[in-house]
């Protein structure tokens, strides 16, 4: 079997790692990959959607799963199913719930999913009268359309939000995600990640997981794509489960049949627990990173299996191992803004626990860092303190200029 894997991070890393551990003979390709997935499979440095779709058909890819937003908010399903290709993923239009905050907000008011009030605006001079016209602050402060998982702002004050819209909406600080924005109530509470799989017809969660989003340890500093996650969320109780699933997964599965948005991929469901109970605050439609490097090693299932009964609009279960794990992600200094890239990683040949290349490219003899965030490394343990002493272990053994980690993933 032939397996094509869209996109070059850590979470296709791992997409493809879980694939061989339960099916070693499938052949596996990736676009655009990274050092990490050349070790595994083939790296094709195809990126045009349309050119995809023809390395797809040429060289007859039994299924393609795509991993970045940006792919789907841009249509490769709908190119790849014309074509009669079997794409794992969701349709243009359903990814709207992740593309336009707008369109998600819009969705959770309409079908009932718990989740905090909220406006959206279109204009500048609109939201700075709204803005005006508040009496509690913090509020959240959000760029409608993708900005890699930093347009979600938090603001103390009138001044803070003022700046921050003008900012987003006038100086395109985001760029076109900024176009529109949704100002939305403040919740306090902690926050917990649940990936899922839907085959069209019911969405079945995968275990719970805690992302730690900040830069700095605390959760201090600037928002980052991720800088380390633990599964399952040692807060996250079954009540609270339960209750995601009345107030937000199964109005959630209503809603995408009442809106005809049939297609088999991930819900990744970002959620805030407090006293009032469990409310969404956005959703993603792929799997989400590095969270998928957190949860799939806790993964009992074969993937593989999984997502084919999805495509094929199939039921299917997933069992999971009674353990825990901690990513923590290894970053380039200077991240989430400037810094350098081109240095040698050494010591990988040392980790014995799940690694997950994200941001490095192999050269004619080393492994060198090409982006922020450079690779993920997860201990596993009978409990959580075992997986991070596992982690941090592990850690300590790869070298690369200008290395930065947090040194509190897990901790609660």
């Amino acid at each position: 079997m032939k397996v094509l894997i869209v996109g070059s991070g850590g979470r296709e890393h791992a997409i493809g790692w879980k694939i061989k551990q339960d099916n070693p003979s499938v052949e596996l390709f990736f676009s655009i990959g990274n050092a990490g997935t050349a070790e595994i499979g083939e790296n094709i440095g195809i990126s045009d959607l349309e050119e995809l779709k023809d390395f797809a058909k040429n060289n007859k890819i039994d299924l393609t799963i795509v991993g970045p937003e940006m792919e789907l908010v841009d249509g490769i399903v709908d190119i790849f199913e014309a074509e009669g290709l079997k794409i794992f993923g969701p349709n243009q239009e359903a990814a709207e719930l992740e593309g336009s905050k707008v369109f998600a907000k819009d969705f959770m008011e309409k079908h009932g999913v718990k989740t905090a009030f909220a406006k959206s605006f279109r204009h500048f001079v609109d939201a700075r009268d709204y803005l005006n016209s508040i009496e509690e602050f913090p509020v959240v402060i959000k760029a409608s359309g993708l900005a890699a998982g930093k347009g979600v702002v938090i603001v103390q004050n009138n001044d803070e939000a003022q700046e921050v819209i003008r900012d987003m909406m006038n100086d395109k600080t985001f760029g076109d995600a900024g176009t529109q924005v949704v100002i939305e109530q403040f919740l306090e509470g902690f926050e917990c990640s649940i990936l899922s799989i839907y085959n069209g017809k019911e969405i079945v969660p995968f275990i719970s997981a805690k992302d730690h989003k900040k830069i700095g340890e605390g959760e201090t500093g600037l928002n980052t794509g991720g800088m380390g996650v633990v599964a399952p969320n040692p807060l996250f109780t079954d009540a609270h489960f339960e209750a995601f699933e009345k107030d937000i997964l199964e109005p959630t599965q209503k809603g995408l049949a009442a809106e005809g948005l049939d297609f088999a991929g991930v819900i990744f469901f970002g959620l805030m627990v407090n006293e009032s109970g469990v409310y969404l605050l956005e959703y993603n439609i792929r799997f989400g990173d590095p969270e998928t490097e957190a949860v799939l090693p806790l993964m009992n299932s074969d993937l593989l299996e999984i997502i084919e009964k999805a495509v094929n609009g199939e039921s299917f279960e997933v069992s999971w191992k009674n353990q825990h794990t901690c990513c923590v992600v290894l970053a380039s200094g200077g991240y989430p803004l400037n810094y350098d890239k081109g240095f040698e990683i050494k010591g990988l040949d040392r980790v014995d626990v799940p690694l997950f290349i994200a941001g490095a490219q192999k050269t004619e003899d080393a492994i060198v860092t090409s982006g922020g965030r450079v690779l993920n490394v997860v201990g596993i343990g009978d409990s959580l303190e075992q997986a991070r002493k596992s982690a941090y272990d592990n850690i300590a053994k790869i070298n690369f200029d200008y290395a930065y980690f947090r040194e509190d993933i897990g901790k609660v």
